[in-house]
This record gives structure tokens, C-alpha cells and sequence, in this order.
């Protein structure tokens, strides 16, 4: 009897792990959740020690970039009456990262650190959901299709991935910002976007649109095609099909890292744009915006080509720890769904299974020494028969009553 075992031609491509659109969108806001709780503190410093540095940029009529290491959020300087809406603007007097978070922490109380926390949430864990969602649906139709070459396959899913969950979130952003800086309610934001598509067309809802992608795009693209170039060197070096979790973290750091050093220019233009686009559209400052080919002219004019590359260690210490947390989150995940829908798989198949043991016979002819039971059923059933032995005993017939010992 020959068993054959099925091979792939490909068996590292994908991996081989198919989880439903559902088990996605868990598995990234998982990630999304994980990455944002632990990145938080940093953005939090980091924003405190800008408004002690210029605290006049904080003021009424100015905003600032939220940033959790995932997404940027526009965020408004405003006056609101709870202290928790100003905590940026608190008093303090730090030396440096380390010394402002423990100060934070000791004077402040703990919970400081994660201050704006629950806005950055509804916007980080939709996007993100969309984002990686959107990417393994690209990945898996443009493998399929065969667009493309294979190494091309992460960067083009990841460009598209961006580009449409940017789409998506731009208007929601843009709410979320005008409701935050205006402290309107719902029913006159809704007049105002009305108001604001009556006059400027449905497409100033992606107004900002532009300087987003200017970066993301770029950066998903070098980000994807790193992190699966090196996922595949690590699998076909090991022959193992998944990723272990250190390694799905360190690739994701470096990969993170190599996407956020190419496309530093590309932040710099984009956080500038955005500022101006912000206080002009969404606080209502009059400020004429520029474009964005005369801001990169401007820039390596008056501050020469190093000016491009401001904020490159800043970058570096947010942007790859929060790709590592992120991706190894949902990598893990995703592989959990794929062997809990495989063992569900083979329960179904083979109930019995889950209920009983199939015994092994190690020292018989009869059966092989491990079989399935598919295996089984194609064997020849053995014929016992049971062959005539000469007691050691011999069997006394019983007498009858009609016989009678002869005299």
C-alpha cells in the first residue's frame, strides 16, 4: 500500500492561511487596540514637550498630529471647560522623553499618559481594520489573477490597501475634527457639511486627502514588500510554514523602519500640509494654504535638503516598535483562527475522532503501524478460523438412562 501526501508548488506563498474576512477584521483591531495602548505614551510626551517648547502654537486657533504609530489624526487646540481636554496645555517643566513620562506618572497619575486616548481609538481601529483587511483581500485576488509578478504582489495590495482605507476614514476625520473643535453637536455638523457641499462640492469631504496618501502610500508599499520579502526568507530557510512570534515582530521593525527612513520627506511636506489645511478648513483660520510642490520647494530653499529629514529619530523610535506590535499581533491571531477553524475542520470530518482513540498495533501483520482511518477501510479483513485441538483431557460421553451396566 503507497500513501501519497499532497505537496504545493508554492508552499510558502501565503502561507497557506486562509481565515474569513470576520477573523480579519478581529485580528487587526486586535493589533490596532494593542498598538495604540502601548504607543500612546509616547505621542502624549511628545506633544507635551512641543507645547512647552511653543506654547503659543497650542493656543485657541492653532491644532496638532495625534499619532499612535498607526494613523495621524488631526487633532484641535481648543478651550474647552473639562480639564481632560486640555492636557496638552498643563504646566510642566521636562528635560527630556524619560523625565517627562515619570513626572507625568508621578504627578499627574498614570491614566495621564493615555490622555486622548478614546478619540484616537474611533479613528486608529476602523482604519486599521480596513487597511489589513483590504490588504489580504488584494493580496489574495492579485496572487490569484496574477497581475503581477509575485515580489511585486505586497506592494501593490499594500498601495491599494492604503489608498482605500484613507478614502474611507477622510470624511469621518474630518467630522470627528469639526465636532472637537467647534464643540457642535451632531445635527449642526451635519448642517455645516450641507453647507460645505452646497458651496465647495461633494469632494470637500477628501479635502486633505491628498497630503495623507502623499505619505501612507509610498510608505505601505516599501513597508509590505520588505516585510514579506523577509517573511519568505525566513520561511524557506526554516521550511516551516508560519512565522514565530519573535520573528514576526523583529520583521516588523525593520521593515517599519526602512519604510519610515524612505519616506521621511514625504512626512515632513505631509505634516505641514495638514497643519495649514487644518487651521484654514476645520478651525477657521484664513491662512492661505500652500501647495504642495511650493511647500517642497520652499523647504529646500530656505532650509536646504537636511530640512527633509527633520524628526528622523523621533520617527524611527515610534514608527517601528508600533509595525512590530502591530503585525506580530495580527500574525498571530490570524495563524490562531487558522488552526481553530482546521481543528473544527477535522472534527467535522471525522467525528469519532474527538471521542475515542484508534489503537495502534505495533507487532502485527495485519495492520500498518499508524493508519487513518480512510487507511483502514481499504484493508483486507483478516479470516480467522479456529482449528481442531486434541484435549489433554479427554471427554467423557455422558451415559443415558436407557443404558445400563452389563452384569
Amino acid at each position: 500500500m503507497t500513501i501519497t501526501k499532497e505537496t504545493s508548488d508554492r508552499p510558502h506563498h501565503f502561507e497557506g492561511v486562509t481565515i474569513t474576512p470576520i477573523q480579519q477584521m478581529i485580528s487587526s483591531s486586535t493589533g490596532a487596540l494593542m498598538t495604540s495602548l502601548l504607543m500612546t505614551p509616547l505621542d502624549v510626551v511628545k506633544i507635551r514637550l512641543q507645547a512647552e517648547a511653543k506654547p503659543a502654537a497650542f493656543s485657541k486657533g492653532h491644532c496638532f498630529l495625534y499619532c499612535n504609530g498607526l494613523m495621524d489624526h488631526l487633532c484641535a487646540c481648543v478651550n474647552g471647560i473639562s480639564p481632560s481636554s486640555q492636557w496638552y496645555k498643563r504646566p510642566s517643566q521636562f528635560k527630556g522623553t524619560f523625565d517627562a513620562m515619570i513626572k507625568i506618572a508621578r504627578y499627574e497619575g498614570i491614566t495621564s499618559l493615555w490622555s486622548g486616548l478614546p478619540p484616537t481609538l474611533v479613528m486608529a481601529i476602523p482604519a486599521t481594520v480596513i487597511y489589513f483587511t483590504a490588504y489580504e483581500q488584494m493580496k489574495a485576488v492579485i496572487g490569484n489573477r496574477d497581475v503581477v509578478g509575485e515580489s511585486f504582489q505586497p506592494m501593490l495590495a499594500g498601495s491599494s490597501a492604503r489608498v482605500w482605507a484613507a478614502t474611507c476614514i477622510s470624511p469621518i476625520e474630518m467630522i470627528r475634527t469639526k465636532i472637537q473643535s467647534e464643540q457642535l453637536t451632531y445635527s449642526q455638523v451635519l448642517r455645516a457639511l450641507r453647507d460645505m457641499m452646497r458651496a465647495n462640492g461633494i469632494l470637500s469631504l477628501w479635502r486633505g486627502l491628498g497630503p495623507t496618501l502623499l505619505r501612507d502610500v509610498p510608505f505601505s508599499a516599501v513597508y509590505w514588500t520588505s516585510y514579506e520579502s523577509m517573511k519568505s526568507y525566513v520561511l524557506s530557510t526554516t521550511g516551516r510554514s508560519n512565522l514565530k512570534f519573535h520573528e514576526a515582530f523583529s520583521a516588523g521593525a525593520v521593515g517599519g523602519t526602512f519604510a519610515a527612513f524612505m519616506t521621511l520627506p514625504f512626512d515632513v511636506i505631509k505634516t505641514r500640509r495638514q497643519i495649514e489645511i487644518g487651521e484654514k478648513e476645520l478651525i477657521g483660520n484664513k491662512k492661505e494654504t500652500t501647495a504642495t510642490w511650493k511647500i517642497i520647494r520652499n523647504i529646500y530653499k530656505n532650509e536646504g535638503l537636511k530640512a527633509l529629514f527633520t524628526g528622523l529619530f523621533p520617527r524611527l523610535v515610534k514608527v517601528a516598535p508600533s509595525c512590530a506590535i502591530m503585525i506580530s499581533t495580527y500574525e498571530f491571531f490570524k495563524h490562531f483562527f487558522a488552526g481553530k477553524d482546521k481543528s473544527l475542520t477535522d472534527v467535522a470530518q471525522h467525528p469519532m475522532q474527538s471521542f475515542t482513540k484508534t489503537p495502534v498495533l505495533q507487532d502485527s501483520n495485519m495492520f500498518p503501524p499508524r493508519s487513518n482511518l480512510s487507511d483502514i477501510e481499504h484493508l483486507p479483513v483478516p479470516i480467522i478460523t479456529s482449528m481442531p485441538q486434541s484435549p489433554s483431557h479427554p471427554i467423557k460421553p455422558e451415559s443415558s438412562q436407557n443404558d445400563k451396566p452389563q452384569s
